[in-house]
């Protein structure tokens, strides 16, 4: 699988080593940068991110930052995805399954790198389980369209 992934400062180094291995496992992976620890906005990076999966440039996206919380809100502002802050596997799961996340969100200062890499495995290898879900998914890319609730 095309993986992008993108961070700031405060998670280039589990960036690095997510890329890493990501790549040793199989999937081809395209770096957004930072490439070093100075200084540089988390916006512009989830914006970079969030384009590569508008433009199918990558299936997923995995996205980082100290807390996760500012990359997540940057992915998010672009309707073409979905991207879920998670701390743990089973809401990696539940993020592809019912939301059909196509971008991963973690916080660098809040999460390991091993239980980074739990949430990442279980976001690829999950499948959206469509069904009641799909209407509901299709309303966040469409929130004009959304109905009332009955």
């Amino acid at each position: 699988m095309r993986i992008a992934i993108a961070s700031d400062h405060a998670a280039v180094a589990l960036k690095g080593a997510l890329a890493a291995w990501l790549r040793d496992s199989g999937h081809e992976v395209d770096d957004l940068g930072p490439y070093d620890d100075a200084r540089v906005d988390y916006p512009d990076y989830g914006y970079r991110l969030a384009e590569a999966i508008a433009a199918g440039r990558a299936a997923r996206g995995i996205a980082l930052c100290g807390s996760g919380i500012g990359i997540s809100i940057a992915v998010n502002r672009h309707p073409a995805c979905r991207c879920a802050l998670v701390s743990e596997p089973l809401s990696a799961t539940l993020a592809r399954e019912h939301n059909d996340a196509n971008v991963l969100a973690i916080g660098a200062r809040l999460t390991g790198e091993d239980m980074a890499k739990a949430c990442i495995t279980a976001f690829l290898s999950t499948d959206f389980a469509g069904g009641r879900h799909g209407g509901r998914v299709d309303k966040l890319g469409h929130p004009a369209f959304a109905k009332e609730p009955a």
